[in-house]
Formats: structure tokens, C-alpha cells, sequence
């Protein structure tokens, strides 16, 4: 009983937290900051491994749906674009009023003997950031009233889930919900990523940028104590592709990240700039670095790494001769070799570095069967065309691949491709170099798949090492947030967003100018 009323006293948190931190446009920033960062992270990291788990590929098919579904109607029906909005809010609040019963559940389970007690705390404390979202989500549109509403719907439905316990729980279990939750899922991830009722106008010179970092950093903190709970309360075996997975990979990464950070800050010190006047150092830099190389080198072994160099040579030379420009080009660099190394690159290879191990966690996990090459390569592609991975995130994703099971194909492709094969860039080139370019790849991968062996990792530290990289590392991708805001940090991810103003939220209060909001987002 004492978990109940925890968890329903986490909630209230919510209107506490609005009334205080709206009361400033940078206080404002910093709550937008913490639900971006915390509810985003949740979804990403914890509610959609555990869905994966029951419902498989098909899973992030409905994700998807949700997610990218109310942006095309909006676009599609934009007349009715304030009716497509609030039918995904409500969906997004039903899916997370749906969530509090199993939670309940959980907490029963939690009780009995045998199981840890963390898996209740992780449940109280995952609802603090829910209880501050539903506030911050519904109080502007529809007023306190029904936001309070919501929020005592939520509390009744935990104790209905605690006290019916395993007779509700088998009719509305996540195998028999799965794809509407997911759905759901994706839904409640659009609110968030598109920031409704945020005033932007407030902020077009990103003076409270800094307040939106310290937010997101209290974000990223409650985060870690959830993913630490987490795997300490349930059962690795049955949560190995999980938070318990994200986190070894965290450990493993970290220390290496670090090596090429200072790879970057020396060759930046001996004059390979990315503003370098010849094509061929700039698209050097741009696909290799070199410091990605030593990534694989170091975690997928002295082969990986020589295909990748010869691979990206070859692509190199080619888009040289062919006189193909850079898309997104390095702007504003810094005249210390410090600062390009440590905090230039790091701005812009962090979001590519933590975008990579939660879609490996993701499209990687067991349940999501792509044995065949040729379907994990068309997967890859899918996810690489919107975007511009830099190449440090390319590697990331590839390692992160490897280890999850998937074949030297698709590890391969990660490596040459994800630089590169993007639509943003495969605009700057004429068809013929766009043919050139696809065979190249493809006999690249014709020579991965006969010539690589299995991958095999290097560089194995203690323990204590990889927690002091992982603790750099989080100091490092910090200092980034504060320097940027949650959203800046993460914008170079968002270039589908370009064109969708989201509007219909601010007609009343901002007239033309409110199409523009998200302008300072995209840089493609």
C-alpha cells in the first residue's frame, strides 16, 4: 500500500513543478528541457526494448506510425490540422493512462516474495516525469480542470491495477496490447519531439538555451537512476537487449570515444581542418576522420578497420574526382585545437553517438528477426537516407550491431555507407555519380561478405576504466547540452521536421511568424 501512495504523490509533483517553472520563459525552458530529455529517454530506452520484446518487427512499424501518422495528416489536411493535433494528444494520454495500470500491477509484483523492491521504486520514479508532462502538456490547452482530471484518472487506475492485480492484468497484458501501445508510443514521442505551446519568440536569440541544459541534464540524471533500477530489479536474462545492454555498451564505448576525440583535437593541431581548401582532405575528414578508424580498430578488430579505410577511400576518391560538395558543412570553427576536439565535434558527433546505441538497442534486439544480409541492409538504408550520420556515429552503430548478432554485411554497410548516404548529400550529386557511387557499394559489400571474418575486440579495459570514461564522456556530452539546449543539441537529427511548423498551436497568439518556430532546428 505504501507503493501506491508513493506513486500517486510522484504524480502531484507534476502541477508543483509547472506552477513554479512557468513562471519565467527560463524557468520554462528548463521544465521543456526535462520532459524532452526524460519522457523522450523513457520511451526510447525502456518502454520500447520491453514492447520489442513481446510484439517484434512489427512493433516499430506502429511506432512509426504514430510518430510520422499526425505530421503527414497534418500536412496532407492542414485545414483540420488543430483536430489531427489533439486527436494525437489524446491518444498520447490515453496510451500513458493505459501504462498506469500495468503499473499498478507492477507494484503488486514487486510485493511478492522473491522479487527486488527496485522494480517499484523504478515505478515511482518513472511517474515523476509523467505526472510533470501531463501538466505540462494539457494545463495551456485545456486548462486545469481536466488536466487535474487526467492526473486523478491516472492515480484511480494505478490502485485499479494494484488492487485487481492478475485478473485485470491477463486481459489487458502487453502481448494483448501490444501494437496499440505501441502506436501509442510513437504518438506520445510526436507530442514531445514537436514541443506544443512552446513560446518561441521568447527565445529567437537562444538566451535561455543554458536553462534548457540544466533541465535536460536533471532529465538525463533521473534517467540513470531509472536504467541503474532497472537492471537491478529485473531478471538480465530475460532484459539482456534492455537498459542492462545500453549500459555495457555505454562501458565499452566510452573510453574509446575519448581516443578519438583526441585523435580529432591532434590532427586538428597538425592542420587537417574540415574547412581545408582541397576536396579530397575534406571529404577525408568527413568519412574517416580518422578517428572513426580507430573505433573499429579498436572494438571490431585490425580487418574491420582495414576494409573501412580501403572502403572509404575508394568512396572518397570518387566523390573527390566527381567534384561532389559537402552538405552541412563545418561552420564557426574554433582557432584552439582544444575546443575543436572537445567541444565543436563533440556537438556535433554527440546526438549521432546516442541516436546509434538506442537504434542498435532497438532495431538489434532479439525479437526483431533480421537474420538475411540482404533485409538488414534495406533497414540500414531506411534509416540512413533522412539523416547525415557523422562518421563517428557510423562506427558506434556498426560496433553496436556486431555485438547484437547482426551478419558482416550489414556491419560493413554501417561503416561506408552511413557517412555518406543520405538524401541531403545525394541531392549535391548528378545521376551518374549517384549510379557510380551505388556500385561501389554494392561491390563493397559483395567483398565483406566473402573476404570478412568475424569481428573481435581489442581493446578490453577493467571495469573501473570504463566507468571513468563513461563518467568523462557524461561530463563532456553535458557541458554540449548546457552549451546548446536539448533541442539545438539533437536538431541535426530532426531534418525530416523541416517544412512542419506545427502552427495550428500558436495562430492565436503569434500570426505569421509562427510558422517560422522551428526554424533555428535545421541545418540540411
Amino acid at each position: 500500500m505504501l507503493y501506491l501512495v508513493a506513486s500517486c504523490i510522484a504524480l502531484l509533483f507534476g502541477p508543483l513543478c509547472y506552477r513554479y517553472f512557468s513562471s519565467g520563459s527560463g524557468l520554462h525552458k528548463g521544465l521543456d528541457g526535462f520532459i524532452f530529455v526524460s519522457l523522450g529517454g523513457l520511451v526510447l530506452i525502456h518502454i520500447l526494448p520491453e514492447l520489442l520484446e513481446h510484439g517484434g518487427i512489427l512493433t516499430l512499424l506502429f511506432v512509426v506510425l504514430g510518430l510520422w501518422g499526425p505530421t503527414a495528416s497534418e500536412r496532407l489536411f492542414h485545414r483540420y490540422s488543430d483536430i489531427t493535433h489533439n486527436v494525437t494528444l489524446t491518444l498520447g494520454i490515453g496510451g500513458l493512462l493505459l501504462h498506469t495500470i500495468t503499473d499498478g500491477g507492477a507494484m503488486v509484483l514487486a510485493q511478492q516474495e522473491g522479487n527486488s523492491i527496485l522494480l517499484a521504486l523504478g515505478v515511482i520514479m518513472h511517474r515523476l516525469p509523467v505526472g510533470v508532462a501531463i501538466w505540462w502538456l494539457l494545463k495551456p490547452q485545456v486548462g486545469t480542470r481536466w488536466a487535474s482530471a487526467v492526473l486523478a484518472a491516472m492515480m484511480i487506475l494505478t490502485g485499479v491495477g494494484y488492487f485487481t492485480g492478475e485478473q485485470l492484468l491477463q486481459h489487458i497484458s502487453i502481448d494483448n496490447t501490444v501494437y496499440l501501445q505501441a502506436f501509442v508510443t510513437g504518438s506520445i514521442l510526436h507530442v514531445v519531439l514537436h514541443q506544443p505551446h512552446g513560446n518561441h519568440d521568447e527565445d529567437q536569440q537562444g538566451r535561455y538555451q543554458y536553462q534548457a541544459g540544466i533541465g535536460s541534464l536533471l532529465g538525463v540524471a533521473l534517467l540513470a537512476v531509472l536504467v541503474l533500477v532497472d537492471t537491478g530489479g529485473h531478471d538480465h536474462v530475460h532484459h539482456s537487449h534492455g537498459s542492462g545492454q545500453f549500459i555495457n555498451w555505454l562501458l565499452t564505448v566510452s573510453p574509446v570515444v575519448i581516443i578519438s576525440y583526441l585523435i580529432a583535437t591532434a590532427r586538428f593541431k597538425a592542420g587537417l581542418s574540415p574547412q581545408n581548401n582541397s576536396l579530397a582532405s575534406r571529404w577525408l575528414q568527413r568519412l574517416a576522420g580518422p578517428e572513426a578508424l580507430f573505433i573499429t580498430l579498436l572494438l571490431l578488430g585490425p580487418w574491420f578497420a582495414l576494409y573501412q579505410a580501403i572502403g572509404l577511400l575508394l568512396v572518397g576518391a570518387l566523390l573527390s574526382l566527381g567534384k561532389v560538395e559537402l552538405t552541412d558543412p563545418h561552420e564557426n570553427l574554433p582557432t584552439s585545437c582544444w575546443r575543436f576536439g572537445f567541444a565543436h565535434l563533440v556537438d556535433r558527433s554527440a546526438p549521432w553517438i546516442a541516436l546509434s546505441l538506442i537504434l542498435a538497442n532497438l532495431i538489434g534486439h532479439p525479437s526483431v528477426h533480421l537474420e538475411h544480409p540482404a533485409l538488414q541492409v534495406m533497414i540500414l538504408l531506411a534509416v540512413f537516407l533522412p539523416m547525415r550520420f557523422c562518421n563517428l556515429g557510423a562506427a558506434v552503430l556498426a560496433l553496436s550491431l556486431a555485438y547484437s548478432g547482426w551478419s558482416n554485411v550489414a556491419v560493413a554497410f554501417a561503416l561506408i555507407a552511413a557517412p555518406v548516404l543520405s538524401i541531403s548529400q545525394l541531392k549535391l550529386m548528378n545521376w551518374t555519380m549517384r549510379a557510380a557511387l551505388t556500385a561501389v557499394l554494392a561491390i563493397a559489400l559483395i567483398f565483406a561478405e566473402q573476404l570478412l571474418v568475424d569481428w573481435h575486440q581489442l581493446l578490453i579495459l577493467p571495469n573501473s576504466i570504463n566507468i571513468a570514461g563513461v563518467v568523462i564522456v557524461g561530463l563532456i556530452f553535458s557541458a554540449s547540452l548546457l552549451r546548446l539546449g536539448p533541442r539545438e543539441f539533437l536538431s541535426r537529427l530532426m531534418i525530416k521536421f523541416k517544412g512542419h511548423s506545427h502552427d495550428h498551436e500558436h495562430d492565436h497568439n503569434h500570426g505569421s511568424d509562427s510558422g517560422h518556430k522551428h526554424s533555428h532546428k535545421h541545418h540540411h
